[in-house]
């Protein structure tokens, strides 16, 4: 081989992206794991005073669980966006909202872990949204005949089917974008009424401070994706 003929690339070494996505996943677990630490710490101020621990009918554990769940999703299409989106506004609104509701996640699951619950609802969701606000939490959510079964994710109000959760990880380049703006838009409108109900009624003011950051950041969140949806000449999805 002459010294002018490039020496071909070697067929094991890791690609720029393979690269970025273990050092993205490697961060990822870092925020969570801060996320269950914040929860924790977030245990002493009101375990400190004598307060109750919730029981697993409340509003506290109801909104841990079922929210966890709700972000869980908004975690799963902003991973798929982070990694296959080239459009720069599109990837740091998936990073924001990805980094954001892990550390959220990990709070919820440290309070859970705390107060001697399940992860996630067993029941079914927002069964503890009463139609008169009260703390009984054994009747059904507000508006709602029959409370849906727990393994059924899309029952909740925003969530994306399986068959969108399918489509958004095939799409690719803007189709990808807009899809993924509409998702999380309905996504942010859907979770909003337990955010707000767990805001008013949760015992635990850690809860009620957390539902209220959530409140005002997902509130803000749809207003941008509202503008970027009609920058990209696309509309708004329907609730579910």
């Amino acid at each position: 081989m002459t010294d002018t003929e490039s020496t071909p690339p070697s067929p094991t070494a890791p690609s720029s992206r393979s690269q970025r996505t273990a050092l993205a996943v490697v961060g990822l677990v870092g925020v969570l794991a801060i996320g269950f630490a914040l929860g924790f710490f977030a245990r002493l101020p009101f375990q400190d005073k004598g307060s109750p621990i919730p029981a697993a009918d409340s509003v506290d554990v109801g909104f841990s669980q079922d929210m966890t769940a709700h972000h869980n999703q908004a975690i799963d299409m902003s991973t798929i966006t982070l990694t296959k989106s080239s459009d720069p506004a599109v990837k740091n609104l998936a990073y924001d909202i990805l980094t954001t509701q892990q550390n959220q996640v990990g709070q919820m699951q440290g309070w859970l872990a705390l107060w001697d619950q399940a992860p996630l609802p067993t029941g079914g969701y927002m069964t503890w949204m009463t139609e008169d606000g009260g703390h009984g939490h054994s009747g059904h959510a507000a508006g709602a005949a029959d409370a849906p079964a727990a393994h059924d994710s899309s029952a909740m109000p925003g969530m994306a089917s399986a068959e969108e959760m399918s489509a958004l990880g095939r799409a690719s380049g803007p189709a990808l974008d807009v899809m993924f703006l509409q998702l999380m838009l309905r996504h942010h409108q859907g979770g909003l009424p337990m955010m707000e109900y767990a805001q008013q009624y949760a015992d635990v003011p850690a809860v009620r401070n957390l539902s209220q950051t959530m409140v005002a950041t997902q509130q803000s969140e749809a207003t941008l994706i509202t503008s970027m949806l009609a920058e990209r000449n696309a509309s708004p999805l329907p609730m579910n």
